[in-house]
């Protein structure tokens, strides 16, 4: 479980949000603006609040209280921005080996190294990108690439901000599906972001609803997004319509 209670300044932005996440899955939904990226980067350690605290399955990894703040790397969790930042002179495979510098992994052999890399570039649909340089992807298949080396060193709490962007929707629907079942199955609770309101309903997942930096809702997606799903349904009709005439 992922609990936490949380009051950050971002220039003139101020986020105040305290909930608690017990599914296997959370979408954060809002418009742009709203604080979903600052929330994710609050949760990874990135950044600091003012005041909050962040504890996960019973570990605190941030408490103001008593000035504890751990670093991204001793927190266990893993965020994937928007934008892949891999790095440019290593391979895709040596990019995801890289992740693997967690407790779990740093004393594998090369044999289990290699196994590892091989599984995540198959889970995230990038194994034939292996030997390529990140100058030479896509968009697309740089995000499957960062998705590979962020689960690598097996995380318990992957943090998604809005990182399949740049694939198309079929595509991400398919690593949508294909991760959320891996997550499951590895006992890996993930929060993704996201403004688009199809994600959260074809996922079915838990939606927190964030509107400028509060917190508005939280429960079933079919219930948190009554209101949008309706607008997003008006919004097509009234296309199909403008076609006709």
């Amino acid at each position: 479980m992922l609990e936490f209670s949380l009051d950050a300044r971002r220039g003139s932005f101020h986020l105040q949000v305290e909930c608690a996440f017990a599914c296997d899955w959370t979408v954060v939904f809002g418009p742009s603006g709203s604080g979903k990226s600052t929330l994710l980067r609050l949760l990874a350690g990135l950044d600091m609040p003012m005041r909050g605290r962040i504890v996960l399955d019973e570990r605190a990894l941030t408490d103001t209280a008593i000035g504890l703040h751990l670093a991204p790397g001793r927190r266990q969790t893993a965020l994937i921005a928007q934008q892949p930042a891999l790095f440019p002179h290593l391979s895709v495979a040596a990019n995801v080996d890289y992740g693997l510098r967690g407790p779990k992994y740093s004393g594998a052999g090369r044999a289990s190294r290699a196994a590892r890399v091989e599984e995540m570039l198959a889970l995230a649909g990038a194994t034939d990108l292996a030997g390529r340089r990140p100058q030479d992807l896509s968009g697309g298949e740089a995000q499957r690439v960062a998705l590979a080396r962020a689960l690598a060193p097996a995380p318990r709490l992957l943090l998604l901000d809005e990182p399949f962007s740049a694939l198309d929707g079929v595509a991400s629907d398919a690593l949508l599906q294909r991760l959320q079942l891996w997550l499951k199955e590895n006992q890996v609770q993930a929060v993704m972001a996201t403004h688009d309101v199809t994600d959260a309903l074809a996922m079915g997942a838990e939606v927190l609803l964030l509107r400028e930096g509060r917190l508005k809702a939280l429960g079933p997606a079919a219930e948190v997004l009554v209101a949008e799903r309706e607008r997003l349904t008006i919004r097509l009709q009234g296309r199909l319509q403008d076609r006709r005439e």
